[in-house]
């Protein structure tokens, strides 16, 4: 039986983050259980509040994350270019590494955008009145006003924890382009392709909370 260790670098790297988003999917396995339950039990109010989201900033925000998973997806893919062609990585990393480098700087001027969007959205709810507490206030029966509470506290949780790890993503991936600059090579390499399979993750967690946040109320 073949053992973890005796795998390829670039398999066991593969098998090592695999084996942490499994870990990472716990964070969000709850938050989906309760919009469930809410949806279920709360059908009307969830709709009504589903209906008062910003559609246009989630769709934006949807075709952002998009492009910077074809980005990071580009990245990888140049950087496997490069580690097939030695001669072009000892001609000069820097030069020889440009469209890949282009490519990650895309991929975080994506994700920082998502960011900003996604605080002015924030800051639209807040003024609106549609933060939980004691200001807040939908257009709806005053009956539902509690359960349209529980769907916003469900829809800054999860945004909030799906956008502290698009910044741990950002993070990560400036990280790579430092060590592709630095040291390139294919320890350099297998850290991006970690990188782009957590970044791949996070796009993914999106897309399963956009129609959930946005569009679920639309659809009655």
């Amino acid at each position: 039986m073949e053992t973890t260790a005796s795998l390829p670098k670039d398999n066991r790297a593969r098998m090592g983050m695999w084996v942490f988003l499994g870990s990472e999917i716990m964070f969000f396995g709850p938050v989906f259980f309760g919009y469930l339950y809410g949806r279920h039990t709360f059908p009307a109010a969830f709709a009504a509040a589903s209906r008062s989201t910003d559609l246009l900033f989630g769709t934006l925000n949807t075709a952002i994350l998009l492009t910077s998973s074809l980005a990071i997806a580009l990245a990888v893919q140049e950087a496997e270019r490069l580690q097939d062609s030695p001669s072009a990585l000892d001609g000069g990393p820097r030069k020889s590494s440009k469209t890949l480098l282009r490519m990650l700087d895309a991929t975080v001027l994506l994700g920082l955008l998502f960011l900003a969007v996604k605080g002015y959205e924030y800051v639209q709810d807040w003024s609106e009145g549609l933060v939980p507490g004691s200001a807040f206030h939908l257009s709806a029966p005053a009956a539902e006003q509690t359960a349209a509470q529980l769907f916003y506290f469900i829809y800054f949780f999860s945004t909030s924890l799906h956008a502290l790890h698009l910044a741990i993503g950002i993070g990560l991936v400036l990280y790579c382009r430092r060590q592709l600059v630095q040291r390139p090579g294919p320890r350099s390499r297998r850290r991006l392709d970690a990188a782009a399979l957590y970044w791949h993750f996070v796009d993914i967690i999106w897309i399963f909370l956009f129609p959930a946040l946005y569009l679920g109320g639309r659809s009655l």
